[in-house]
């Protein structure tokens, strides 16, 4: 049996994350990645989801290395019939910020100095209240909290969730407007356009027409059968 969810998620923070970097200026795409989302939802590293993953692992408390482990942390969710979509913006407005920092080669490095050399950079974030639309396809109930926290600031947001009802077409030609992640989709479908959506750590697609299975909802078509993957 498979199940929708349709989650709805309002920040009560500004969020942030640098979708790109334009000179001294960082700033985030309106739309949020799949990946984030599942490791902002607890999915990662939650035992009621994952009896796989051990305390090494766990990012809830601390992180002890910068390098991203995504396939490792993800594949498991699809043993377990789990899949989050990337997150389209319902509605938004961006707030500009500029963050300063001086010189500290005297504190870190205990070098005498003379010199305060100031640096400055800006940050375009998306507001708090704004609003986001993404989904949970999964082949069991899943209970997820009320708020999450997700963005470089572990920005605060609160998560709304409605069981759809869907039926299942084979071998159709479809449109999907919401946004993918191409390496998820196009190993069971058959892509044939999309638009781009540049963003680390894989640029996502959106307004793909494309033909294979799909779920039917209330005004939108999702691609059937997507998984995380992680190589061509």
């Amino acid at each position: 049996m498979t199940i929708i969810y349709r989650c709805t998620l309002e920040l009560h923070d500004s969020l942030y994350f640098a979708t790109r970097e334009i000179g001294r200026l960082y700033e985030t795409e309106p739309i949020v990645h799949n990946y984030a989302l599942s490791y902002a939802l607890g999915l990662i590293d939650s035992d009621r989801y994952n009896t796989t993953v051990t305390e090494e692992h766990s990012y809830r408390y601390f992180c002890p290395e910068q390098i991203p482990k995504y396939e490792e942390h993800l594949t498991p969710l699809n043993q377990q019939g789990i899949y989050v979509t990337p997150a389209k913006v319902l509605n938004y407005a961006s707030v500009l910020n500029t963050w300063k920092y001086a010189n500290n080669n005297y504190h870190v490095e205990m070098e005498p100095t003379s010199k305060n050399i100031p640096g400055f950079g800006r940050t375009k974030e998306i507001a708090a209240e704004s609003r986001f639309e993404f989904f949970i396809i999964t082949e069991k109930s899943l209970q997820l909290a009320r708020w999450m926290r997700l963005g470089k600031w572990a920005s605060k947001g609160e998560l709304t969730i409605e069981e759809l009802e869907h039926t299942l077409d084979r071998d159709e030609e479809f449109v999907c407007t919401h946004p993918l992640n191409p390496l998820d989709v196009m190993f069971t479908n058959r892509v044939m356009s999309f638009d781009t959506v540049n963003m680390p750590p894989v640029s996502l697609i959106r307004n793909v027409r494309m033909r294979g299975d799909c779920y039917r909802l209330k005004g939108l078509n999702i691609p059937a059968k997507m998984q995380y993957r992680f190589r061509g």
